[in-house]
């Protein structure tokens, strides 16, 4: 009979090199590595009223819409300017959350984004819940946790409207939040409830992200 040690001694660096060319695949398939901590069912329950807000269908620029559900009322605006209503989506979001931020009537629709951003800073805003967040990350963060988190543009011409738009949880990658910023939900002239700040803000030159404030609110228990 034949010695078998030379065959094994061959096959050897067949398994290692099999071996290191699995965990090779492995490491290639690896997901990037999450920003922001993972969903909670608090954040799940905030997905799932943001994407309830059918928000690609409603609170359609050019048009009069009801603030709360975004439906048309009066017809198409007639005085060739822009009207979006950034704002009272947010504010709509906030109500099917049981969060208050100023809306029609407490605050006209008109200018009604640059008005929010100066509201969740005062003490009026702050007495309801409202907070100051620091960076991208903390958002996308608290977001995950289930707080209603908006970034707020305001645009420092009084009779120019400013926007503001919902961070949407997501598992989102290191990559895309230092590249694009939080994932967001908006109505604007564009209307789409999966986005990026980046993205929200890229018709206001200038704003994202140095001028961008961030404000959040804790779900009501």
């Amino acid at each position: 009979m034949r010695p078998t040690w030379p065959i094994a001694r061959l096959l050897l660096p067949c398994t290692l090199a099999a071996g290191l060319l699995l965990a090779g695949s492995a490491q290639d398939t690896q997901s990037p590595p999450l920003c922001c901590g993972v969903i909670t069912p608090q954040g799940e329950h905030l997905l799932q009223t943001i994407d309830g807000m059918d928000v690609e269908h409603l609170w359609q620029s050019h048009f009069h819409v009801d603030w709360e559900t975004g439906e048309k009322t009066t017809g198409e605006y007639l005085d060739g300017r822009t009207h979006t209503h950034c704002s009272q989506f947010a504010a709509a979001v906030g109500q099917r959350l049981g969060i208050y931020m100023l809306h029609p009537p407490d605050h006209s629709p008109d200018l009604l984004a640059s008005a929010q951003g100066e509201w969740f800073g005062s003490k009026a805003g702050q007495a309801k819940g409202w907070y100051a967040v620091k960076s991208s990350r903390e958002a996308q963060t608290l977001a995950n946790q289930g707080a209603l988190v908006v970034l707020v543009y305001i645009n420092p011409h009084p009779d120019i409207s400013g926007h503001i738009v919902v961070v949407r949880p997501e598992d989102r990658s290191e990559e895309a939040l230092n590249r694009d910023g939080p994932a967001t939900a908006q109505a604007g002239k564009e209307n789409f409830s999966k986005g990026n700040a980046r993205r929200s803000f890229e018709t206001h030159k200038g704003a994202w992200p140095s001028k961008i404030l961030m404000f959040a609110h804790a779900l009501p228990a």
